[in-house]
């Protein structure tokens, strides 16, 4: 799929991984709409990267608001690309120290947003590619972001866990359902990676994170996530998988 003259929608696109695959879309001449949260800086972001990059401010629950940001990408140039980071956690045991168990409105709110808000945009993106005259065989690629916790689930991940292996699980049927469209699906499952929301916590944690991925024994770059999603996009036999970006660590139980 070539990137450059098309438009993509990134959610969570204000920051972290989604910033950086938006910065990189946009430096390959993509049209980019940055679907993030009000709150959020993807006003100043899609200032700072230019004249094709747009911001719409939404939850990724919202059929109205995933609605929008297809629009807005559809009206810029046909829609091939969605890349889906919005994502968050909410840690806490099954049963606490206290007996307490872990809140059922919070279960629901991360499965909420990583996994159903991640299907409410994909199915309003892959209806736009639907739409668009297929190009060398192919009309659209949608990428999603698992976790390695789809697989190792730590202690307290509970919720976030199950909303990434749900992300997983989806993976291979909808790029069934949608081979006949000849748009493409996969997922990238990162490790360790350094975002803003980890960056809040000590150097010396940080650091300890680290030491813990056998190689690069380092936290991951939200630049070498952007680096995969564009090669998922540029190659079209990568369809149905999740690909583990994670130098090879396997998560302990804490």
């Amino acid at each position: 799929m070539q990137i450059s003259g098309v438009s993509a929608v990134v959610t969570g696109g204000a920051s972290g991984l989604g910033l950086a695959t938006a910065t990189r879309l946009v430096e390959r001449g993509a049209h980019v709409v940055v679907l993030d949260l009000p709150t959020s800086n993807g006003e100043a972001v899609a200032k700072e990267l230019g004249e094709r990059a747009h911001f719409v401010a939404g939850d990724v629950r919202s059929a109205d608001d995933a609605a929008r940001a297809v629009a807005t990408a559809a009206a810029q140039a046909p829609l091939r690309i969605a890349v889906n980071c919005a994502g968050l956690g909410k840690g806490g045991r099954t049963v606490g120290r206290d007996g307490t168990p872990y809140a059922l409105e919070d279960f629901e709110f991360v499965i909420g947003v990583n996994l159903v808000g991640t299907f409410n945009v994909l199915r309003l993106a892959a209806a736009e590619m639907a739409r668009t005259e297929e190009v060398d065989g192919e009309r659209g690629v949608i990428i999603n972001t698992a976790s390695a916790a789809a697989y190792e689930g730590q202690i307290g991940q509970c919720a976030y866990s199950a909303s990434k292996a749900g992300i997983v699980g989806m993976t291979l049927p909808i790029a069934r359902d949608l081979a006949a469209a000849k748009i493409r699906v996969m997922t990238i499952a990162p490790g360790l990676f350094s975002t803003p929301l980890l960056n809040r916590k000590p150097q010396e944690f940080l650091d300890a994170l680290g030491a813990q991925v056998p190689h690069p024994s380092r936290l991951g770059d939200p630049t070498e996530y952007a680096h995969l999603a564009l090669a998922i996009v540029e190659n079209p036999m990568l369809n149905g998988e999740t690909i583990r970006l994670d130098g090879a660590i396997r998560m302990s139980p804490k």
